[in-house]
């Protein structure tokens, strides 16, 4: 899971460097997403946090 993360996030790196003014804001707001998502997976994967909800 987080290696397909960050493959998603480079991606989204090389596409924000090329990207015009009407696709960068969109390309942001995925990589800003995507970022957040790999943060999470590898808290996971270190145990920092439980993935499954209290409750």
């Amino acid at each position: 899971m987080a290696m397909a993360l960050e493959i998603h996030v480079e991606e989204l790196r090389a596409e924000l460097r090329n990207a015009d003014p009407a696709e960068r804001r969109q390309i942001e707001a995925e990589l800003e997403i995507a970022q957040a998502e790999l943060r999470v997976a590898i808290a996971e994967h270190v145990g920092v946090i439980d993935p499954a909800p209290p409750f």
